[in-house]
């Protein structure tokens, strides 16, 4: 007995067991063609929200189908170890018993870490699975987990060996509060309101025409770094500082003095057209400071506060030491003035802390020999960016890439294989023990010891870890040809957001030229941002995102992943709205129904068929047209469209149509519907089995349930692995004829309910066609749908209201109903518009260029609109004669 009414969550957990239970996700090597997807690994720290639902739900809907379309089909899931991230969490879980981190050893520190990882690391794998993510979970991986971790420690080593890694001073992303260096990925730009701070610097040796001391204003939103600078600059080209070209400035407050120099990198029109030049402490001034050789004076510690070298102010926190400055010039009389100003400031993406540009020793990998072989593979479409509007952002970055900064200043991590003597002496290698031993080899230090190594403390960049993703999940580094990464490398699709274009999705095509000689995957998917009814993007911050699990607990999995797909186009934001998740529920309620209503029909052999063939040959011919469509669109990854596709095939097309057609009437007598006959009924069942497997990448959970009630299944049969429906030959003059029948059903019933006679009301219908056989296989369907009583065929024009289907004219006897006025008014008001219509169709014909450039099915689609629009006008103005000889 099928439930009344479909409950998601008593099936959910039931289907979702079953696959785990017959390991329908699972996926080994063998003989068929191998479709693989590795999941972009969320951070250990993560759970699910709007953003994972989508992309995910995007991953399950591309492998499903492929699982059904034969392949072997590969979900390898995983977690990101997030450096950053995990630590912050672990510190505070630390400070909440009581404990510093600086109070611990790193051994000590690693162990609170793997315990917290332990304890909420797979939260978000297991909320992925309530969404029906069908990963293969015997192939989880954790970028930390011995065999990804030596693959990375293995890379670092082959590069360096190449000559690729190097360790040098250079300018940071640095976050003062978890005292680490970021990429820039990990820092987000903010608009914030400052103070643009006017200061005037002395010129030495200089006075005006009155004999007073002469003076440059510079305008900064950074007066606590004025005890860094290194020089005041001016453009070349600005009259106003001609004079003061080679002179010195004084810095107020301290009195150093430093060089005017000139340089055309200076605005003229920017605050007063000077500027105060800051290696330290500012990347432009860094490449200002090395190309007129100045000195780098770093004011600032680690963690944001000023140091001795300020020499005043030493001790207080960056922010603070900026509004005392502010008081200590005025109270100088080196203040001219401040303003509201406002200006982009980077932050921390993990700690909120405001970015501060820092000269660190770090290392970096060498990038612009690498990058090239990525840039081709995009360029030449060996690697399809989808959308393709990417691909010119991807090469900006690409043509423009800078050294990547590859350490990180924490202790959760892969720490880095470098190994320092006393002396300074540098010693790469993956272990202590190796390393010791080319000590030993090429310093010939055999009294040497373990213990007069000491390894670098930094780890290394989270990123340089996920960018060997496709390869290291299959061992790929440390076994570079087993069985596995021989057979599901590359991979197939990737589905990522456009943010990480550049700092994860190229730096995986970088490493898989370089370690695999072919790009990772085939195609990268780009989804957009899931962002609200304002069009922020949605965020627990900003409180306008709901909890993905609430949604499914409350509309349930299928219409979640249904509701977020509805409209997600690839590379453009989804502007969520819940009641898109209400109408994916309310489509598997549809579906329910659907299914209950058929099963709940009597089939008898002996029962006539009348004219359901014709139903069902007309809906044979639809689906197949529909499923060549949505090859069409899986093709094109408009995965978004092809489930609008299929959601208009089930609701319309079979829902309000065809089971309209084939359903049996009602008898009043036995007070049920009589039976239908065996072979419509087959035919029905066959159909929405067809529908389910079709249905299924985008709705599991439901069309798995419907799939096992269809028939009687074995144990361990599964929607799973039945074979995706795929597209026979259309009858493509079946398909026209019934979108006529419905267009006569349509305005027949807009007759009524303009009229507003009851549906039951029989009403008589004349046909004034050229081709009288075409409706007459029709007539038993059009009185079904429409309530006709009877249909005539005449050649002059009939009593009623009337209306036109290309050229063919129809007309309703209303019985005396007939508002004439009103029916004159509509005519003419049709013919209004057609006239209107036929003339713009008429001047794109007579453009020459349009009829010698367009497409020449193009061309045709107009000249048909033309013939059909005079058909229609004449038989209006014969209407019109005819209302207007019998008002």
């Amino acid at each position: 007995m099928i439930a009344k009414t479909y409950s998601p969550q008593d099936i959910e957990a039931k289907w979702y067991q079953y696959w785990l239970d017959n390991k329908l996700f699972k996926s080994t090597p063998d003989e068929r063609e191998p479709y693989t997807i590795v999941i972009p690994p969320p951070n250990v720290t993560g759970v699910l929200h709007m953003g994972h639902m989508l992309n995910n739900t995007i991953q399950d809907v591309l492998i499903r189908k492929a699982r059904m379309e034969g392949k072997n089909a590969c979900w390898v899931p995983g977690t990101d170890h997030a450096s950053i991230a995990t630590e912050a969490k672990v510190v505070a879980m630390l400070a909440e018993r009581g404990i510093k981190k600086q109070d611990l050893t790193r051994d000590e520190f690693l162990a609170y870490a793997w315990e917290w990882k332990e304890k909420y690391g797979g939260i978000i794998l297991s909320q992925l699975a309530k969404l029906g993510a069908s990963c293969d979970w015997d192939r989880t991986r954790f970028t930390m987990e011995p065999d990804l971790y030596q693959s990375v420690i293995d890379v670092f080593v082959d590069l360096y060996e190449k000559g690729l890694i190097y360790r040098g001073i250079r300018m940071v992303n640095w976050d003062p509060q978890g005292r680490t260096a970021v990429s820039d990925e990990e820092v987000i730009t903010k608009e914030v309101q400052q103070k643009l701070v006017y200061i005037r610097y002395a010129i030495k040796g200089s006075t005006t025409d009155t004999g007073e001391p002469e003076y440059i204003t510079i305008a900064t939103v950074r007066p606590e770094t004025i005890m860094a600078d290194a020089a005041i600059a001016v453009n070349p080209n600005d009259e106003r500082y001609t004079h003061l070209h080679g002179k010195t400035a004084i810095i107020p407050l301290i009195n150093r003095e430093v060089p005017i120099i000139t340089d055309e990198y200076v605005a003229m029109d920017f605050g007063t057209g000077g500027l105060k030049v800051t290696p330290a402490h500012d990347p432009n001034d860094y490449s200002l400071g090395i190309k007129h050789n100045l000195p780098v004076l770093d004011i600032l510690n680690d963690d944001g506060t000023l140091n001795e070298k300020a020499q005043i102010l030493v001790g207080q926190d960056r922010f603070a030491a900026r509004k005392a400055i502010i008081k200590l010039l005025d109270e100088a009389g080196h203040l001219v003035k401040t303003e509201d100003n406002k200006s982009n400031v980077g932050t921390s993406e993990r700690t909120g802390a405001v970015i501060e540009p820092k000269l660190s020793l770090q290392w970096f990998l060498k990038m612009e020999q690498l990058a090239k072989p990525a840039l081709d593979g995009v360029m030449d479409d060996t690697i399809q960016l989808v959308p393709p509007k990417f691909k010119n952002m991807y090469r900006a970055w690409m043509e423009n890439v800078h050294d990547w900064c590859i350490s990180r200043q924490l202790w959760w991590g892969q720490r880095i294989p470098a190994y320092y003597l006393q002396d300074g002496t540098v010693i790469v290698a993956r272990s202590k023990h190796e390393a010791l031993e080319k000590v030993q080899h090429e310093k010939l230090l055999f009294a040497m010891t373990e213990a007069d190594l000491t390894q670098d403390d930094d780890v290394l960049d989270t990123w340089f870890s996920s960018w060997l993703w496709p390869i290291s999940v299959f061992n790929g580094i440390e076994e570079p040809n087993n069985p596995d990464i021989n057979y599901y490398y590359p991979t197939n699709d990737l589905v990522t957001a456009p943010e990480i274009l550049f700092f994860w999705v190229a730096r995986m095509i970088i490493a898989g030229y370089e370690y695999k000689g072919e790009a990772p995957f085939k195609n990268v998917y780009l989804t957009g941002i899931v962002r609200d009814k304002l069009g922020r993007k949605m965020s627990k911050s900003l409180g306008n995102s709901p909890d993905p699990l609430d949604l499914i607990d409350q509309y349930g999995a299928d219409g979640v992943r249904t509701g977020m797909l509805f409209s997600s186009p690839a590379g453009n934001d989804l502007p969520f709205d819940e009641k898109l998740v209400e109408q994916g529920r309310n489509f598997s309620n549809k579906i329910w129904n659907a299914f209950r209503l058929v099963k709940s029909w009597t089939v008898s052999e002996t029962a006539d068929a009348g004219a359901n063939a014709l139903s069902v040959q007309w809906f044979d011919a639809k689906l197949n047209a529909t499923l060549a469509e949505i090859e069409d669109l899986f093709s094109k990854f408009r995965i978004s469209d092809a489930l609008q596709a299929i959601y208009k095939l089930i609701w319309d097309d079979f829902c309000a149509q065809y089971l309209e057609l084939i359903k049996p009437a009602y008898d009043t007598e036995a007070g049920a519907a009589q039976p239908i006959d065996q072979a419509t009924f087959d035919a029905t069942i066959n159909f929405f089995e067809r529908l389910m497997c079709l249905a299924h990448p985008f709705m599991p959970f439901i069309t798995e349930e419907i799939w096992q009630d269809i028939r009687d299944r074995k144990e361990g049969d599964s929607i799973c692995v039945a074979p995706f429906p795929k597209a026979g030959t259309v009858d493509q003059q079946i398909l026209v004829d019934f979108d006529t029948l419905f267009g006569i059903v349509s305005n027949i019933r807009n007759i009524r309910n303009t009229k507003q006679l009851s549906p039951k009301t029989e009403l008589p219908l004349a046909i004034r066609t050229a081709d009288k056989q075409r409706f007459s296989t029709l007539e038993p369907l059009i009185q079904k749908m429409a309530n006709v009583s009877a249909i005539t065929y005449t050649s002059e024009k009939a009593e009623g209201t009337a209306f036109l289907i290309k050229a063919d004219e129809f007309f309703v006897n209303l019985a005396g109903e007939v508002d004439a006025e009103q029916e004159i008014a509509n005519a003419q008001k049709e013919l209004d518009y057609l006239t209107g219509f036929r003339e713009s169709t008429l001047k794109k014909l007579s453009n020459e260029k349009f009829v010698a450039n367009a497409k020449p099915e193009l061309v045709e689609r107009e000249r048909q609109k033309l013939a059909d629009a005079d058909a229609k006008i004449q038989a209006l103005n014969e209407r019109l004669q005819s209302l207007t000889a019998n008002s």
